[in-house]
């Protein structure tokens, strides 16, 4: 499958393609449950950081979760939990939990839609909001949830030539999802060049990759 055009994911086209949304299905809606536990509403930030000119270098601001976490402890996501019944709607708890997570602090956010509620094999009905970010914003994570906060380009995410598919037999049902593997470049504490692995996977790759189906096809399709 091809790539995204740089023109599909520019500010005013991601807006335009919200306003009128394309006829689209997406590629993975749920996973197979193992959860006893009720079914919870959840809402992640799907931050689009405006980089380069006009936005056509423009990455995902993503999270590795705490290894102490309950739920998906170690895993790379996007910054987001549970609805609180003091939140508005999903937006608002997206955005209080970016605020909460990282310091994405709101005035840099402008929300711009959101796409099908994804649900995970732990009982959250999760609802993406995709939202852009100005880059003048000033990060400060919380340690008691976040371990680290990065971003990957989305001409990295959005070329399906770095999306791989698994399955797996589990308790006698058979499990599939994506990843995504990352190579992140970064400066050591010494100053040399080091690479980190950013294993994106799970609901987060599962909902990258709704993006990119939603992001890819022919608007007159």
């Amino acid at each position: 499958m091809p790539a995204v055009p740089t023109a599909h994911w520019l500010p005013d086209a991601l807006k335009a393609r919200f306003a009128t949304p394309p006829v689209w299905q997406p590629e993975v809606e749920r996973e197979t449950s193992f959860s006893n536990r009720k079914p919870a509403q959840a809402a992640v930030l799907v931050p689009i950081v405006m980089r380069g000119p006009e936005g056509a270098q423009s990455t995902i601001l993503l999270t590795q979760r705490a290894n102490h976490m309950s739920t998906h402890s170690g895993q790379i996501a996007f910054p987001g939990g549970k609805v609180d019944p003091q939140d508005a709607n999903h937006q608002a708890a997206a955005l209080r939990e970016a605020q909460e997570e990282v310091g994405l602090a709101p005035q840099h956010v402008q929300i711009i839609g959101e796409m099908p509620v994804y649900v995970t094999g732990t009982a959250f009905w999760v609802t993406p909001v995709i939202a852009l970010v100005t880059p003048e914003f000033e990060l400060k994570p919380n340690a008691n949830e976040v371990q680290d906060v990065f971003e990957v380009p989305l001409s990295f995410l959005m070329n399906p030539a770095h999306h791989r598919r698994h399955a797996f037999e589990w308790q006698g049902a058979k499990r599939q999802w994506f990843s995504m593997p990352y190579q992140e470049a970064r400066l050591g504490p010494n100053g040399q060049s080091d690479v980190v692995e950013r294993f994106i996977w799970g609901a987060t790759a599962a909902m990258l990759r709704n993006f990119y189906r939603f992001l890819v096809v022919n608007p007159a399709a």
